[in-house]
Order: C-alpha cells, then sequence, then structure tokens
C-alpha cells in the first residue's frame, strides 16, 4: 500500500522538486499551493492538487482531508519573503501576510495533520527553514522573525512527537535560486554569491523526511557538505 504526502508551496521551486522525487519513489502526493499551477503540476505526478492560501486553517484542513488516512509524509515548505525591512514604516498587511505564510500556516498544517498521523501510529515531517532560522538577517528581519519562530517549534515539539512515533523535523538552507529569489538572482551572481538548486533542497527535505532522527536540523551551505544538527533537549 502506497503512503500519502502532503506538500504545501508546491507550484514551483522547492516544493514541485520535493513532490517530483517523493512520487518517483510511489507516494501519492498532495499539492497546496495559492498559485492555479499546482494543479499541472500535480497532473504531472499523478498526484492532486488543492489551491488555496495557507493563511487560511482551512485550506491545511481541505488538504489533510485530500490526502486521507494514509497520510505518513509532510513537507510544511510554503514561504514567503518581506519587502519592509524597517518595522517603523512596515505595511501592516503585508507583514500579516508575511507571518501568516511563514508561520501561521506551519501551525495550521500541523494542527489538522497530527490526528491523521496518530491514528496511523506515526509519521514524519519536515518544515524548511532557512540560514535565517538560526542566524540575524538584517536584509529581512521580519522573515528572519519568522523563520527563528518555527525552528523553535521544531526544538519545543519534535521530543514530544517523537514519542508518539512521529518525527519533526527541519532543513534550514542558505539562498536558494527559486521564484522567491528570482529578483536578486543577478545581483547574488555578481557579487559572486553561490546558491543552492531547488532540487538540491529537494533531495535534502526527502533525506530527512525518511531517514533523520526527530529533531534534526540539517543545515545547507552552497557547495559544501551538509551540517547535521541535533539538539539536546533541556529538561
Amino acid at each position: 500500500m502506497s503512503e500519502n504526502a502532503m506538500i504545501t508551496g508546491a507550484a514551483g521551486g522547492i516544493g514541485e522538486a520535493l513532490a517530483r522525487r517523493l512520487a518517483a519513489a510511489g507516494a501519492h502526493c498532495v499539492l497546496v499551493d495559492r498559485n492555479p499551477e499546482v494543479e499541472a503540476v500535480a497532473r504531472a505526478i499523478g498526484g492532486k492538487a488543492v489551491v488555496g492560501d495557507l493563511t487560511d486553517p482551512e485550506v491545511s484542513v481541505r488538504a489533510v482531508a485530500a490526502a486521507g488516512e494514509r497520510l505518513k509524509l509532510l513537507a510544511l515548505n510554503a514561504g514567503t519573503n518581506s519587502v519592509d525591512k524597517d518595522p517603523a514604516v512596515l505595511d501592516l498587511d503585508r507583514y500579516q501576510a508575511v507571518v501568516g505564510v511563514n508561520q501561521h500556516s506551519v501551525v495550521y498544517g500541523l494542527r489538522a495533520a497530527l490526528p491523521v498521523m496518530r491514528r496511523n501510529g506515526g509519521g514524519s515531517i519536515v518544515l524548511t527553514g532557512s540560514h535565517a532560522s538560526l542566524k540575524g538577517v538584517e536584509q529581512d528581519p521580519v522573515y528572519t522573525m519568522t523563520k527563528h519562530a518555527t525552528i523553535g517549534l521544531v526544538r519545543a515539539l519534535s521530543g514530544r512527537l517523537s514519542r508518539e512515533g512521529i518525527r519533526l523535523s527541519a532543513v534550514c538552507p542558505g539562498l536558494v535560486d527559486t521564484p522567491l529569489t528570482a529578483g536578486g538572482r543577478d545581483r547574488f551572481r555578481a557579487a559572486g554569491i553561490p546558491m543552492l538548486t531547488a532540487d538540491e533542497v529537494a533531495a535534502a527535505l526527502e533525506e530527512t523526511l525518511r531517514t533523520s532522527p526527530a529533531g534534526t536540523e540539517l543545515v545547507l551551505h552552497p557547495g559544501r557538505e551538509a551540517v547535521r544538527y541535533t539538539p539536546t533537549p533541556i529538561n
């Protein structure tokens, strides 16, 4: 019996690459994105698409329902950056949208999926973090805040979930060549700043979903060996 997977932010970039990998390995995939192009990606891999804004918790509920009771793999990958760099002048609607995608949608995804995984007796969940999960990135403080929040959730929750047979981990890449970074791609290249490919990150996400211990934080650097960190819980 095949396992089911759910991937958010799957209309392109890392999410699409991961969905193609999981489908090639035999998983039935449910792809979630607000971009309707996710439907074409889902058709190409024989999966299902859920089109909707993940800042609405009902979108995660619909996606988990589409994945069904065999949901075993969950990749909470959707993310966006912030154009507002100074809190004194940031646009509150844009701010709430960034926090909604990067932070709230992770909680909504867990809220919808964990009951199914508990009924199944286990599962594996991976969050797409960033170097901004682990250090301050002056160029985007709001994004940094949200990514710190998600890694904090992994550190706080992974131990408890592991005792229920559910592994929660994160992959934290540096700059990745995706639609999210397209606006700065030429600038990065001109400055000699290397970038990871979406498929390199997808491969790390797949490996983490399949084999990594609960609480793993896999940090990816372009052109260098990944660094695997598993924190020791504080009692």
